[in-house]
């Protein structure tokens, strides 16, 4: 159903069974799969794919252009997956050439009231942004993972999979898969023992993993520190994970808990 305060482009996609809203506006390269809902109010422009079953709250905003003084209009892009809802006043912006251009969401992610996403971001799949969380450009955050209300997130950032941020943290380094980080500037404080649970994580693999936090992150030369794990620990797969994310992307320091020496 199309309400006739809509402004829809001619040229744009709309696929079967698509909801559209009273005053919503796309424009001419927007795609949206089958089975979306936006309810009013909702702007949708620039070159934006948007997948299917996706329910978009009133004002939101998709696709203008991103809020980066480097941008000079090149082209650009928004991929979304299926199943997003995306509450009311979110923002979501396009790549930008020194990010590649696209920024992505995945599938079955949450993000609730005054949520900003911005250029270049890499948003994975099942993953909760609270009210009024700020992701600034070019951050990456993992699958299944939670961030807390109020949160700011640094530019270049990465939350890896199954982490959780506390609400009004100000994220400035890396957060470890299965990390929980909080803090005004946020520090590791141990593991986000409610999501591992969440995923069936046995408790013997969580044992491993607090013993992993225990013996790499006894002080700041935590990489020097994967000598002293045996061999059954470099073994497991969830700390294989955390050792192949601390060894890569390295625009942004990790965090580490907050009085390591």
């Amino acid at each position: 159903m199309i309400h006739h305060t809509a402004i829809i482009n001619n040229k744009s996609k709309i696929s079967d069974n698509v909801s559209i809203g009273p005053y919503c506006t796309i424009g001419p390269d927007v795609e949206l799969g089958s089975n979306t809902v936006l309810h009013s109010h909702v702007n949708i422009v620039g070159n934006t794919k948007i997948g299917k079953s996706n329910e978009i709250f009133p004002f939101a905003s998709i696709g203008t252009d991103p809020q980066d003084l480097k941008y000079k209009g090149e082209k650009n892009s928004i991929i979304i997956g299926d199943n997003n809802k995306f509450r009311e006043y979110v923002n979501i912006n396009p790549g930008t050439t020194e990010g590649g251009t696209v920024t992505k969401l995945g599938n079955n992610n949450l993000l609730m009231v005054y949520c900003h996403v911005a250029h270049d971001c890499n948003i994975g799949n099942n993953i909760v942004l609270a009210n009024n969380v700020q992701v600034g450009g070019h951050v990456t955050i993992e699958d299944n993972a939670i961030i807390g209300g109020s949160c700011a997130i640094h530019q270049f950032s990465r939350i890896g999979q199954l982490a959780m941020v506390g609400g009004m943290t100000g994220v400035l380094s890396d957060v470890i898969p299965f990390g929980l980080s909080i803090g005004n500037r946020n520090n590791l404080v141990g593991l986000n023992l409610i999501g591992l649970r969440r995923a069936k994580v046995s408790n013997q693999d969580i044992k491993v993993l607090q013993k992993f936090l225990d013996i790499v992150f006894i002080n700041q030369n935590f990489r020097s520190n994967y000598e002293n794990l045996d061999s059954q620990m470099k073994e497991n797969k969830y700390v294989k994970i955390i050792i192949n994310f601390l060894n890569s992307d390295k625009k942004r320091p990790i965090s580490l808990p907050e009085n390591i020496k």
